[in-house]
């Protein structure tokens, strides 16, 4: 009988399981105040630093980052955005926002703040990452001596990490999330009933801003993402399969809802990502169970109506970086009991946000008269009344913590 070899065995204060922008966020701040970590990630280094995602950061986050020494690049190629435009009835209507809350937005695609971040952790910092793991599984969450098992990409072999406290910052897919069982935490989701079409488009951006068309066919979206490539959204019906929308069906649908008198015309190019998001959300309360700490979308997925996914996935990250600092330097655990509550304020007020803005985009062509007079009633209160301005601004930017 031949005896099986023992399982390697590591043991670290802290286990990240996921390397996008709330883990690396983590895992640099828990490296800068000396406490030790690893960073799992399912995927390969330059999978993550390609892989196309979201691209505005709120301003407050911004400032955050560069306090810890995290948004040196940011800062220097992040361009600026102050101001949003709406068209609708063939009428373009600016809305300067950072005159009304002092902040701005920051497009800075998330695959170049990842390359950031990992080379900052990786590279800078020395910060123990491995990539291409497989078969991540926790054990013992719910107790004093918690474990993270993975299979080593190189030699097949099953690995173990020790630890005192797991952090899941896997995404939506992951697989941390899963380990809260249904009778210690609830799911609430929400779906808007709609898809969208995401495009990139190989094409210079037609507007110096953020560009939303309230039309009866369908919302519609421009967003610069560089100077050479831009983002386009298309309402669709949800399940759409992609291939249903050719160059000029995509080309000519954009124009019928984005032109608009005054406005320079749009400039087309070749398409090169392409696939239909049906939009949807969920929260999971609460955002721990025993020594497992969700952040990001582990945590809660927001329909990327507002751009807030990103800005809430950080949030976390700095919430419980800190509270983690403090119950490793000083034994202070009063933060991480306190993690789950003060992440779910804003989470909330999030998605709340996000569902309003929502029917405001996609009212005019749900098919209901009321629902679309609702909606148009909606956004000339916001360009018409000081005080829906003031308040939709807030919320569109997102107060600093």
């Amino acid at each position: 009988m031949i005896t099986p070899s023992p399982i390697p065995v590591q043991r670290v204060p802290v286990v990240i399981v996921g390397a996008g922008p709330a883990g690396l966020t983590l895992g640099n701040i828990l490296r800068a105040a000396s406490v030790d970590c690893v960073v799992l990630e399912t995927e390969s280094r330059e999978f993550i630093e390609q892989r196309p995602r979201a691209g505005f950061i709120e301003e407050w986050a911004v400032r955050a980052l560069r306090q810890r020494g995290l948004a040196d690049r940011l800062v220097e190629r992040g361009r600026p955005h102050s101001e949003c435009e709406f068209r609708i009835d063939g009428e373009r209507h600016r809305f300067r926002y950072a005159e009304l809350t002092g902040d701005r937005h920051f497009v800075y695609p998330q695959p170049l703040l990842v390359t950031d971040l990992v080379h900052e952790y990786a590279d800078v910092r020395g910060g123990d990452i491995r990539f291409d793991v497989r078969d991540v599984a926790l054990h013992a969450i719910d107790g004093d001596q918690p474990s993270v098992l993975y299979t080593d990409p190189v030699t097949g072999e099953r690995r173990r990490i020790e630890c005192e406290v797991i952090a899941g910052c896997d995404g939506a897919r992951g697989v941390t999330r899963t380990y809260v069982p249904p009778e210690r935490g609830s799911t609430a989701r929400y779906d808007y009933g709609v898809g969208w079409l995401a495009l990139l488009a190989e094409a210079p951006p037609s507007s110096d801003c953020v560009v939303f068309g309230v039309h009866p066919r369908g919302f519609a979206a421009h967003m610069a993402r560089s100077p050479q490539v831009t983002r386009y959204y298309l309402e669709v019906t949800p399940g759409e399969d992609p291939e249903n929308w050719p160059h000029e069906r995509v080309w000519s649908e954009l124009h019928a809802r984005l032109s608009v008198t005054g406005a320079p015309p749009l400039t087309e190019g070749r398409l090169i990502e392409k696939r239909v998001l049906d939009m949807h959300s969920y929260v999971v309360e609460p955002m721990r169970y025993g020594r497992l700490f969700l952040a990001g979308d582990s945590a809660h997925l927001v329909a990327p109506i507002a751009a807030k996914g990103m800005n809430l996935a950080l949030y976390d990250a700095l919430l419980l970086a800190d509270a983690l600092v403090a119950y490793f330097g000083t034994g202070d655990g009063s933060g991480l009991r306190d993690y789950s509550a003060s992440c779910l304020r804003r989470v909330w007020e999030y998605q709340e946000f996000s569902q309003w803005f929502a029917e405001l985009l996609h009212g005019p062509s749900s098919g209901d008269p009321f629902r679309a007079g609702s909606a148009i009633a909606r956004l000339r209160r916001i360009l018409g009344s000081p005080a829906a301005a003031a308040t939709f601004a807030d919320s569109y930017i997102g107060r600093a913590p």
